[in-house]
């Protein structure tokens, strides 16, 4: 069965593009990348925008010090930002991109079940 608008909330989400649209917590507003692990509660949200640095850009004297630093030259080097967000399903509503282009909006209330029994039991076929 292919992915299609009507039948998203019934797939596997991990590997979509997504954004979030509307959420209660205005911190969640317009976090976007890709969804790389779903949970029961949550989707893993990777952002492009959002990488680790290569071991090569950061200089040898700072790795260095960061172990044995005190706190005031540890202050100095900034730590490596996240990449992932995790995004709570039943606080927010997704916009999914399909592989064909098309943007569906679901509520994250919908999404709300471990990703297996959701694709496991809602569906059309008369065998399930």
């Amino acid at each position: 069965m292919t992915r299609t608008p009507e039948t998203l909330a019934r797939h596997e989400l991990v590997g979509l593009d997504v954004r979030v649209t509307a959420a209660s917590n205005p911190d969640l507003l317009d976090i976007e990348g890709e969804v790389v692990m779903e949970t029961t509660n949550t989707l893993h949200i990777e952002r492009a925008d959002r990488a680790w640095p290569a071991r090569n850009d950061v200089p040898r004297d700072v790795r260095a010090g960061q172990r044995g630093a005190t706190r005031r030259e540890s202050e100095a080097v900034s730590p490596p930002r996240a990449r992932e967000k995790l995004v709570p399903k039943a606080a927010a509503t997704f916009e999914f991109t399909l592989s064909d282009g098309q943007r569906v909006r679901i509520e994250g209330e919908r999404l709300v079940a471990r990703p297996a029994r959701r694709t496991e039991h809602t569906g059309d076929s008369t065998w399930r």
